[in-house]
């Protein structure tokens, strides 16, 4: 009951000692604003008239005095991809300066020429681990700390203070402090978005921070001093008392007729070293990557010319690297194996089918085996080789425009202009065309190392006494166009060649 009739002559007394009316209660508290801003020590502002004064000019002059030079040597550095490397950079151990050293581009590179590829991928995977494990979560979290405490100083140095004061001083030149400035009061009304942009960075800037080593950093970067440290630390002493005399924050309130406006601080968390680690894996990955391609590339190129005596080789009229402009546009793969389908189908064409297929013919049709069980995955390889020539022709053939698979594949793709949905048919479309490609190539690539093998053990039993797989080896001699051995040993060389350059291509498929 007490409590209710408290409550009862606290609203009686409300109804004849307060307003309900939100204008009178902000008239009052701007009125109580105005008083407060009399009795600041800073006399910056008038409140009566509203007017910004001199003593407010001959503030940001003296920050813009410190901060001038800083602002040419700190311009972008929020964007600065250097500057942040730098700082990760500066807290490197020496074994993580080392390391560093050897994961670079160039040392790399170097390391290649005398380290197998393989071998160099682990070492350099290896490395970067070790590298990367050198930064613990209390190492990344300051590092990550003091770079927004640097950015933060870096927003506060940039803010445009020629702007401002030029409103003071209309004649005042940029950044020539020889000037003595002829400030003038002026309609506060011109400086208040100017004071809450500088609000919003003052309150921001952490003032205990280690400007010693952020200075450090910049120094590094820029290879200049950008302010004197000592102007530096009495500038922050200065604005902590600005800060605590809230006489920026109540010329706001006051001009914008606003008791209720709250500074509102900027904040900064920005992870750089886990950037920075990742552009330095991706980097190191992509390097090792691009020497495994041109390795590969030279290998290929030597292993073409030995092959066919010719790089360019096409056998193919619509698996071609041609169509795949149309695929591209619409973010999609395209055909994926059109150089080593061409690469099957000419090593089918021009050897197989001429050089392979005689000495097959004189071992299988007039060798006599010891067992004839001994030649069945011979026999069953060379077959089937002949099937995947004509495999390979009927493949390439169904994605000619004018037959049903290609008309299909033709037909999404100009519709995939209009329905992107289309997209999402082509997909599993272009995926099965590739698979029967791949298949061709690996089922072959593995027929003709059967046949390798077989006569590699041919060989072997040509070379022996007794022999243990054929047995007639003097009627062969006398059917074979040329020297047995020699001949056996050039078709192997050519087949090894072939399956060294597919393993190129599909290694990891």
């Amino acid at each position: 009951m007490a409590d209710q009739t408290g409550s009862f002559f606290s609203r009686i007394l409300g109804l004849f000692f307060s307003s309900n009316d939100p204008e009178a209660e902000k008239r009052r508290q701007l009125k109580v604003l105005a008083k407060a801003l009399s009795k600041n020590r800073y006399k910056w502002y008038r409140p009566g008239s509203e007017e910004a004064l001199v003593a407010m000019g001959k503030f940001f002059y003296e920050v813009y005095k410190v901060v001038g030079s800083a602002q040419i040597v700190l311009a972008n550095a929020n964007t600065s991809m250097v500057l942040k490397n730098v700082l990760v950079e500066m807290t490197l151990s020496p074994k993580q300066k080392e390391l560093k050293e050897r994961l670079t581009e160039e040392a790399i590179k170097e390391r290649a020429k005398s380290t197998p590829i393989r071998e160099l991928a682990e070492l350099v995977n290896n490395e970067i681990s070790t590298f990367m494990g050198g930064f613990d979560s209390e190492k990344i979290n300051k590092i990550d700390a003091l770079y927004s405490q640097l950015e933060l100083m870096v927003n506060f140095v940039s803010f445009d203070y020629y702007f401002l004061l030029k409103k003071f001083d209309s004649r005042i030149p940029e950044r020539t402090f020889t000037y003595t400035p002829k400030f003038e009061h002026i309609r506060g009304e011109y400086v208040l978005e100017d004071l809450k942009d500088f609000a919003a960075v003052m309150y921001s800037l952490p003032l205990d921070a280690d400007w010693a080593k952020i200075f450090a950093v910049v120094k590094a970067y820029r290879e200049v001093d950008a302010v004197s440290i000592g102007h530096w630390n009495k500038l922050m002493n200065i604005l902590g008392e600005v800060r605590r005399s809230e006489i920026i924050e109540q010329i706001i309130c006051h001009l914008d007729k606003n008791p209720d406006y709250i500074v509102k601080p900027e904040t900064v968390t920005i992870r750089i070293v886990d950037n920075y680690l990742q552009k330095m894996k991706t980097q190191t990955e992509m390097c090792v990557f691009q020497i495994k391609q041109e390795k590969k590339n030279t290998k290929a190129s030597e292993l073409l010319k030995s092959i066919f005596g010719t790089e360019a080789v096409v056998r193919l009229k619509n698996y071609a690297e041609r169509n795949n402009a149309a695929f591209e546009k619409k973010m999609l793969g395209g055909y994926l194996y059109v150089e080593e389908l061409n690469y099957l189908k000419a090593f089918l064409i021009d050897y197989f089918k001429r050089d392979i297929r005689a000495i097959t013919d004189l071992f299988l049709v007039r060798g006599k085996w010891s067992a004839a069980s001994l030649t069945v995955a011979y026999s069953q390889s060379f077959h089937e080789l002949l099937e995947i020539s004509d495999k390979i022709t009927s493949f390439d053939d169904s994605l000619a425009e004018d037959d049903e698979l290609g008309t299909k594949l033709r037909v999404l793709l100009t519709r995939a202009d209009r329905d992107k949905e289309v997209i999402k048919q082509l997909r599993p479309q272009l995926k099965e065309v590739n698979d029967m490609a791949l298949k061709l190539l690996t089922d072959g690539t593995q027929h003709f190392i059967v046949i390798a093998r077989n006569l590699k053990g041919i060989l072997e039993d040509f070379e022996k006494s007794p022999h243990a797989l054929l047995t007639n080896w003097k009627e062969l001699e006398m059917h074979a166009d040329r020297p047995i051995k020699e001949w056996v040993v050039e078709v192997y060389k050519k087949i090894y060649a072939f399956v060294m350059l597919m393993q190129l291509y599909l290694k990891g498929e």
